[in-house]
């Protein structure tokens, strides 16, 4: 049985970065017919709060990836740790040490003068024949792990091909602290033992905690799991990932307008391709996807190539999905969506050229809000030269069964009597009617607003021009 698992600590917001390896995670496991388990990491209490935990849950479920179990929390498994830790002592696998803070600064400082890799030298560390110093009296010991002091770790990671590192090169990792609280790579040795998890998916910024976890997994007799270690994601310039290119919360797209089903596409190219597809749904992700095609080099976050699949998306939306996408964007910009045309209708028509629903409400904001044309736009289109036009095509809209070809035909006949062009005569309209130099298409957007609010406006304007 596959087993992936997704594993984030609750100390901020659920990013790019960490939603691309739930994705991966969850779509493996789907894939293979497996299940993607759920687990926080929340052992840091002095960083981990509730408010981050439920970041995490809302842009798991924005995102739909579905776990099959959990979620699971570390700090509600504290005795599964404890029981382990106190095994791995009795069966000398682990050993108390009672270095404080002040020793580990100098030994540190020693072994950088004399050149050397600063580590801790194990003088706690029980050996054949070796004479332990004498525990000092109110100190409260850490418990290390007892690493191997020779060979080597290995692996065939996924992604970036066999690992190899000298356990000679690896120090005694602490696996409790002094007042008893596992630490972060013991608890996810422990967690993926006890949840049997087959694939590790992760970023590779825990290659080096790695063969740290395999050792301990060994010590413990567990089936070690496969690893994939995912390359860094950088931002549009090519430097790191940072809040002004994407490492934001999952759920800020959301508040910008963006569908899930896009963001979740876009992540998916992230490091992952199937053959030039750009386009393509989650199901058929998962039917793709594999770990053969994940590059080992990093990616790079491109937010016009994230607009541009939006807008596909959306264009390919419902129109009365969209139109409660974006009713709360109309609220947000003072319009009232009930005083108005049908906002399905109205999405219809604008979301060709909208590549968020924040953008698709604003082209919208239109058909619900109070007219308010500038005077410079009134003065520039709404000239001498063409009032008689607009008089008759007032009068040709009163008499009309509205309709937009209807109305169409009302425009040419009127442009022929007065031997005008059409954005001679279409500007001023819109000016008048939506107070704005820029509309979809002229005869669309009179039918939406309805032929009363459309007479009464030109007949306003008129009898403002002529005064």
């Amino acid at each position: 049985m596959i087993r992936t698992r997704f594993a984030p600590s609750p100390t901020g917001f659920l990013h790019i970065g960490g939603a691309r390896t739930a994705l991966f995670s969850w779509a493996f496991a789907r894939h293979h017919g497996g299940q993607f388990i759920l687990r926080i990491e929340d052992t840091d209490i002095a960083r981990s709060t509730p408010e981050a935990v439920q970041a995490i849950l809302d842009g798991m479920a924005w995102l739909d990836l579905n776990h099959d179990e959990g979620p699971f929390y570390q700090t509600k498994r504290l005795y599964r740790y404890k029981e382990v830790i106190e095994q791995m002592l009795a069966n000398g696998q682990a050993y108390q040490c009672y270095c404080s803070p002040e020793e580990l600064d100098e030994m540190r400082e020693a072994q950088r003068v004399r050149g050397e890799k600063p580590r801790y030298d194990g003088r706690w560390r029980p050996e054949a024949g070796k004479t332990l110093p004498v525990p000092p009296s109110g100190v409260q010991p850490v418990v290390r792990f007892k690493n191997p002091t020779d060979g080597t770790v290995a692996w065939k990671d996924l992604v970036k091909g066999v690992i190899e590192f000298a356990n000679a090169e690896l120090d005694d990792l602490i696996i409790a602290r002094g007042d008893g609280t596992p630490t972060y790579n013991f608890c996810v040795v422990v967690d993926d033992l006890d949840m049997q998890i087959s694939h590790v998916i992760r970023g590779d910024d825990h290659v080096n905690n790695t063969p740290r976890q395999i050792n301990i997994l060994k010590a413990l007799g567990a089936t070690v799991p496969q690893y994939a270690h995912l390359s860094m994601i950088l931002g549009d310039d090519g430097t790191k990932l940072s809040k002004r290119h994407g490492a934001v919360s999952v759920m800020q797209y959301s508040d910008e307008g963006y569908l899930p089903e896009a963001v979740i596409n876009y992540l998916a190219r992230l490091g992952w391709s199937h053959g030039d597809a750009e386009l393509f749904s989650r199901e058929q992700f998962v039917q793709w996807f594999d770990l053969d095609h994940i590059t080992p080099s990093a990616a790079q976050f491109n937010t016009e190539k994230l607009r541009w699949l939006n807008q596909q998306y959306i264009k390919a939306a419902d129109d009365a999905r969209l139109a409660g996408l974006t009713r709360p964007f109309l609220v947000r910009n003072g319009a009232d969506p009930d005083k108005g045309p049908d906002l399905a209708a109205v999405c219809a028509l604008v979301k060709e050229r909208a590549a968020t629903i924040e953008e698709l409400a604003a082209a919208a904001t239109l058909f619900y809000r109070t007219l308010h044309p500038t005077p410079e736009l009134l003065a520039q289109h709404v000239t001498l030269e063409v009032l008689p036009a607009l008089a008759e095509l007032a009068e040709r809209f009163a008499a009309l069964t509205w309709e937009r070809s209807a109305i169409s035909a009302a425009f040419k006949e009127t442009l022929a009597a007065h031997g005008l062009k059409m954005p001679k005569l279409a500007m001023p309209v819109r000016v008048l009617v939506t107070g704005e130099p820029q509309t979809p298409a002229i005869d669309a957007t009179l039918e939406l607003i309805g032929q009363e609010q459309v007479v009464a406006r030109l007949q306003a304007g008129l009898q403002a021009a002529q005064t």
